[in-house]
Formats: structure tokens, C-alpha cells, sequence
């Protein structure tokens, strides 16, 4: 297969049920519906969309029952793993048609894929009534086996926690538990092509084991781009966005920056006489 195979991150839904607002402000709700109906519509579509966590904002069963009755009007496959907003054992109580995942809430919720030209690995990296990350070093011993099983095949690893320090203060108070053994675990396996990750509600990358970490910004709020020690919690309503990650087996996985919206153009940079002055 020579085509380009396309791959939509989005990240940081936080529904809520009865149409409220989330902290009072967001119309988290209104911003997802905007987000799959841009997603359906462009061009070329996606060919699935991964959810790195954060789906609803306190794990209740109405809330799942929202986010499951929007993500049936994507028209392409989608992939989910919790955050520390989620509840691992309502959100599997919600989507027991999605088969992929694991069905006991008392252990962490990794996944494997290898339905698409490249793997995906599902990772919980939740500490249940916690902010932070983690990793297991069961989760650990879990992800070397899979990874080994197929060293030649392109993967992507989507946990919701950035395994690494991002400069924001208030969001790395609680910092990622067993970071440097997941670190050293991905250098150990070069097939993997991206950690894809959540949380921030900003875009932001860095070097991971020899990889690349890939934060996705929010569908609707972003995290304030804050880099004092003491930066507090806030929020902002900048534009919303989300990740196009596009692999070619020929060109490799290329990750593009996307906002959902509509904003004026697309303008010509040419005309009839060359570029226009």
C-alpha cells in the first residue's frame, strides 16, 4: 500500500451533560460537534481519529453517553484512551461495542490496533484520583512485549500524560511516574514513530528516546502559554485544534498543526502575470 494514510489527533474534550458549560465558560459540547463535522468534511478525510484522553469532564455515565452519541457521527474509525478526568470503569461501561479496548476497569486500559498501515498502542498512563501520569512497571514489561512482537512495523503510542517536564508550572507539579524507564524503554525500539499525547491543551513537541513526543491542543479551551515557575492554573479560548499526522511508507509520518474553524482565504499567491505584487 502506496497511499498516504491519514490520522486525526484530537484531545481534551471534557463534556459535560445537560448542555452545561464546563468551569462555567466552555461550550465544550458545541466545540466537539464543530470538531466532527470538520473532521467529516475535510479533504482529504481522515482515515481514523485517536482521542488522547480527557473525553469527559468527571467520568460520569451521562457525560460518556454525550461523547458516545457524538463520535457516532464520525464517519471514519475512532481510538480512545483515558485521562485523569476520565473514569476507567464508566468509560468502559459506554463503549463496550469498541472491542479493541480491555474490559477490566481495575487495571489500566492498554490497547493494540494492527488494523492500519501503522500499529497503535493504547497506553493508560492515568493514576486513578490523581493529576499526574504514570507508567507501570507492569505497564512496562506489557509494552517491551508488545513492542518486540513486531520491531519492523511503524507504531504509534497514545497515552493522555506528556512523559517529560513542559515549563508550565501549575502542569508539572505532578510530575510522570517511571518517565525515565519509558523513555529508555522507547529508544530501545525505533519503530516507534510518535508518542501522541494530551493534557497540555497546547501544541508542543520534544525528543523522547529517540522518537517524538506530540502534545495535541483542545477542541475548545488551551492551557495559558505560561512559563513562570509559578504559573497558575488558568485557561484561555484561543482558537481549537488538533493534530494531522500523515504516513507514507515511502516519506515516513509527517505531523501537521490544524485549527478547527473557518477564517478568510484561501488566497492565491499567483496570478496570470506570476506572483502577484
Amino acid at each position: 500500500m502506496n497511499s498516504p494514510f491519514l490520522i486525526a489527533q484530537i484531545s481534551d474534550l471534557h463534556l459535560k451533560a445537560d448542555q452545561k458549560l464546563t468551569y462555567g465558560v466552555v461550550d465544550c459540547l458545541g466545540a466537539l460537534r464543530r470538531a466532527v463535522d470538520h473532521l467529516n468534511a475535510s479533504q482529504p478525510r481522515p482515515d481514523i481519529v485517536v482521542i488522547s484522553g480527557d473525553l469527559v469532564d468527571f467520568g460520569r455515565p451521562d457525560e460518556y453517553a454525550v461523547l458516545k452519541r457524538e463520535l457516532a457521527r464520525l464517519h471514519m474509525p475512532v481510538y480512545l484512551v483515558p485521562g485523569n478526568h476520565d473514569d476507567r470503569e464508566q468509560l468502559l461501561a459506554g463503549f463496550t461495542h469498541h472491542r479493541y479496548l480491555p474490559t477490566d476497569a481495575n487495571a489500566p486500559l492498554d490497547w493494540v490496533v494492527e488494523d492500519h498501515p501503522v500499529r497503535l498502542i493504547g497506553l493508560d498512563s492515568t493514576r486513578p484520583g490523581a493529576h499526574g501520569g504514570q507508567v507501570l512497571d507492569s505497564q512496562l514489561r506489557w509494552l517491551d512485549e508488545q513492542l518486540s512482537r513486531r520491531p519492523n512495523v511503524p507504531t504509534l503510542l497514545i497515552l493522555h500524560h506528556p512523559p517529560f517536564i513542559t515549563g508550565i508550572g501549575h502542569m508539572d507539579r505532578e510530575s510522570f511516574v517511571n518517565a525515565a524507564a519509558l523513555e529508555a524503554l522507547v529508544a530501545r525500539h525505533p519503530q516507534i514513530e510518535r508518542l501522541l499525547c494530551g493534557h497540555l491543551h497546547r501544541p508542543m513537541q520534544r525528543r523522547f528516546g529517540g522518537s517524538l513526543s506530540c502534545v495535541c491542543p483542545g477542541t475548545s479551551h488551551q492551557i495559558v502559554l505560561d512559563l513562570e515557575a509559578s504559573a497558575p492554573a488558568h485557561f484561555n479560548l484561543e482558537p481549537a485544534g488538533y493534530l494531522v499526522h500523515r504516513w507514507h511508507p515511502q516519506y515516513g509520518l509527517v505531523t501537521h498543526n490544524a485549527v478547527f474553524g473557518e477564517y478568510a482565504g484561501p488566497y492565491p499567491f499567483y496570478d496570470v502575470h506570476g506572483l502577484i505584487d
